[in-house]
């Protein structure tokens, strides 16, 4: 955990800081807000930031929202001061902490952050299977692919293996590729020097020279453009980058992970994707399996996510009924444990007193009627024919569609699979068998023409 401390607040950050110490984090102090941004472009990172009230909040969160720095902030003041609490949360705040400090209260903040994204929760043979995998490469330097549906929580399981290796210590760091513009991503990897392109007002150090001694997380890479990629490549092979405007190389040392939903050597073959950098990735692979063939693990799952959301939205803990955990297991789950966590989250927010019953959980689409649990004994397979609950758009023939342009089709086809995702685009991209460069493209024509579309899903980011 690296915590970042702005301000002072006559003493109390630092006291705060050092009680972090005790409990394992490693911390750092800048005085303002220019000099947290300062520290976060020259690549010293953060899991976590902690700011002074009298700073700037909402300014410091739309610098770091534009320069695309990803980290939560809570806001710390003087005192239980409800009005304050209410202004740093509308200033983006993810929290708001009072002192003088409660060594309970900054222990709980800690692995509260820390949980979010390191919970691997898991019972069932076929994920054992996987973990002793990773366990026996994990001390190890290698590259390792992870591959697995949307959903399937390979983010997770890449930060599994950086705490059980020889770089735990170090820093990890994690890059969505499919969520960085193509013009961006570059820059995003590589940094640049002032005045490198229009835009650049300062340097900035890329995640390769920031994870550098750590662990780089390249998440969903089969988005990357084929001319990234042989970048990309020399800087796995050379182990040095270039930063852009600089003519001076740059050593790293890394631990490359990289993920994809996608099967990449179906992409080579396609010629979207480079061979020899997939082999250079591909020095393991962890395959996750879906949460259909995980039967075991659905009700752990939902048991974890129902306390989890319990106590983020202040309501008591309550248990699943026989009832909800077999409508739990009947369900399909195309989107995973991520479609897992949404559905808890909405059904701990309109259960009833006393539990979760089955009329709390909105499955997304329906139960997937085709998907039949199997018995303990028999093995686990996916369900051989497309769920009844994918948008048909009009019933069964084309009887509905004549009269209409393929584009209209395609746009309302588009529109339904983002509402039955919840707006999560790297789902619906899988789903529709196009790439997310594509769903992004045309979502922005939509928009542009004046369609509503769905906005993105609230747990896009919590799986990988």
């Amino acid at each position: 955990m690296r915590l970042l401390i702005v301000g002072s607040l006559e003493g109390h950050l630092t006291t705060a800081g050092k009680i972090a110490l005790a409990r394992g984090a490693k911390v750092a102090h800048v005085d303002d807000g220019d000099a947290a941004m300062t520290a976060l472009r020259a690549g010293q990172g953060a899991d976590l930031l902690l700011v002074d009230m009298r700073m700037d909040i909402a300014r410091l969160i739309d610098t770091m929202k534009a320069e695309r720095i990803h980290a939560p902030v809570v806001a710390c003041g003087l005192g239980n001061d409800a009005a304050s609490a209410v202004k740093a949360i509308k200033a983006g705040a993810k929290e708001y902490l009072p002192l003088p400090p409660n060594a309970e209260l900054i222990a709980a903040v800690l692995e509260a952050v820390s949980e979010e994204s390191h919970a691997l929760i898991h019972s069932d043979p076929s994920m054992l299977r996987t973990l002793k995998l990773a366990d026996q490469i994990a001390p190890s330097d290698a590259s390792v692919l992870i591959t697995g549906e949307s959903g399937t929580g390979k983010e997770v399981m890449a930060r599994y293996i950086h705490r059980k290796s020889r770089r735990s210590g170090q820093k990890f760091i994690s890059v969505n590729c499919a969520a960085i513009p193509e013009n961006l991503l570059e820059s995003e990897l590589f940094g640049h020097e002032k005045g490198a392109f229009t835009g650049a007002v300062a340097r900035r150090i890329g995640k390769f020279e920031e994870a550098s001694g750590g662990t780089l997380l390249l998440d969903e890479i089969s988005e990357m453009d084929p001319r990234l990629q042989a970048k990309l490549l020399r800087a796995i092979q050379e182990r040095e980058i270039d930063r852009l405007g600089s003519t001076t190389p740059v050593k790293v040392d890394i631990r490359l992970i990289a993920t994809s939903n996608r099967d990449l050597e179906a992409e080579v073959r396609r010629g979207t994707f480079r061979e020899d950098l997939y082999y250079r990735l591909n020095v393991v692979n962890l395959m996750l399996p879906p949460l259909r063939e995980r039967p075991t693990d659905i009700a752990l799952l939902a048991q974890h996510f129902a306390k989890k959301y319990a106590e983020s939205n202040a309501l008591p803990e309550r248990p699943l009924t026989p009832a909800a955990l077999d409508k739990l297991r009947r369900h399909g789950w195309r989107g995973n444990v991520r479609e897992l966590e949404n559905t808890m989250h909405r059904a701990v927010l309109i259960a009833g007193p006393d539990s979760i019953d089955q009329d709390a959980l909105i499955l997304t689409g329906g139960e997937t009627a085709s998907y039949t649990a199997p018995a303990p004994s028999a093995p686990v397979q996916a369900p051989a024919t497309q769920p009844t609950d994918v948008p048909s758009m009009g019933g069964a023939g084309t009887g509905n569609l004549v009269g209409r342009t393929v584009a209209d089709v395609e746009r309302d086809l588009i529109i339904d699979t983002l509402k039955h995702t919840l707006g999560n685009r790297t789902h619906a991209a899988t789903i529709l068998g196009i790439s997310i460069r594509t769903l992004r493209n045309k979502l922005k024509l939509y928009s542009d023409d004046g369609i509503a579309v769905p906005p993105p899903g609230d747990g896009e980011r919590a799986f990988g």
